[in-house]
């Protein structure tokens, strides 16, 4: 077989500097989702080291409906399902895994999924996977979510409609307008699939994130990713006990997937732990977030983040792939990020902001980004 297709399509992405390679970790950290600095945390890695003396397995040895389900696993869901206020918590090795798993899953045929134009790729790939029929919204435009599942019903549409969205969005720094779109889920019986990856950790009391205060509700669904503020891997899904039941016997993602290492859910289980009581490392992260405001926003135009992600949007793909190289050679790793992962015509650096630098690094970026962005 020639390989002549891939290098074709692989030239086409050089030319349109959409070339992607790995490279390795260097620099001051301006590009991780390590937001508080646990994924280094010695509390977790001891918890870890504890249960490897103890004799937990590295290997899960096979699915969790085969031999694959370990105490250490149900112990999490557990912990997950009080921490998180809600009936129970299924564990998956990863965010993009679990995303796939409920929208492939949950909305039946006939049934309407509602995402948000800017959604995360997992979701695309689960409604791909899906027998239930997807439109997607502007972006927080409750108006829109409301003008579809309106014209769903008009056109005769009778399954239950999936409101989904993510509540803090990766590339934007964004917030989901959550109390408004609660009550359209309630006007319409609607499910509300809430993907919590970068709120998790940062926001809510004890960390429980943006949608801390819906939970418990009967039609809400979260997604909490575990590889982000909290510093491990792997996602847990929180909601009813039906859903969580549905997905064990129904979703292909997880029945056939061989099982996480139970030293991860133990990991989780500490991170849990390590999250709850972190609230001056979000204070400090906070904090952080006001020196970008000083350093970077004010002196480049920007507005005021509402999170710890600020998108610098320059446009042209080239041209962001040139900034962020000459940021990488300067000691800065920040990264640019270009089509599809954003909309076409917004190539942007993503500033991550985390406890792996301090006020001094975002000072000196702030005065690098002057130069560079011009």
């Amino acid at each position: 077989m020639s390989s002549e297709p891939f290098r074709t399509q692989l030239a086409a992405l050089e030319s349109r500097g959409r070339l992607r390679h790995l490279i390795p970790r260097a620099g001051r950290d301006f590009a991780s989702n390590d937001y508080l600095g646990l994924a280094s945390d010695p509390m977790i890695g001891q918890a870890v080291a504890d249960a490897v003396a103890r004799g937990v397995p590295v290997g899960s040895g096979g699915s969790r409906l085969l031999r694959g389900n370990a105490p250490e696993h149900e112990g999490l869901e557990a912990k997950a399902a009080e921490f998180f206020r809600t009936q129970a918590s299924l564990f998956l090795a990863n965010g993009f895994l679990a995303n796939m798993a409920l929208f492939a899953t949950l909305p039946q045929r006939g049934d309407l999924i509602v995402a948000d134009e800017l959604i995360h790729a997992s979701v695309h790939d689960g409604i791909r996977l899906s027998k239930a029929t997807a439109v997607f919204a502007r972006h927080n435009d409750l108006q829109s979510f409301a003008d579809l599942i309106t014209a769903f019903r008009a056109e005769g549409g009778k399954g239950r409609i999936w409101i989904a969205v993510e509540t803090l969005y990766s590339m934007d720094g964004d917030m989901a307008p959550l109390g408004d779109l609660a009550k359209l889920a309630a006007t319409h019986d609607a499910m509300l699939l809430l993907d919590e990856a970068h709120g998790t950790g940062v926001f809510g009391p004890g960390g429980r994130g943006l949608s801390a205060g819906l939970d418990g509700l009967h039609n809400v669904i979260t997604l909490h990713t575990c590889g982000k503020a909290m510093g491990v891997e792997g996602a847990l899904i929180c909601g009813p006990r039906i859903h969580i039941d549905y997905l064990i016997n129904r979703a292909r993602p997880f029945i056939f997937s061989t099982a996480p290492s139970p030293l991860m859910a133990v990991a989780a289980s500490a991170a849990i732990d390590r999250i709850e009581t972190a609230d001056n490392r979000r204070d400090r992260l906070a904090t952080l977030r006001q020196d970008a405001v000083e350093a970077i926003c004010a002196p480049l135009g920007l507005p005021r983040p509402r999170s710890q992600i600020i998108p610098l949007i320059l446009g042209e793909d080239a041209r962001t792939m040139a900034a962020a190289a000459a940021l990488q050679e300067a000691g800065f790793d920040v990264r640019g990020i270009r089509p599809p992962t954003v909309p076409a015509g917004t190539s942007r650096l993503r500033i991550s902001l985390s406890l792996n630098v301090g006020r001094a690094d975002v000072i000196a970026l702030g005065d690098l980004l002057r130069r560079v962005a011009r």
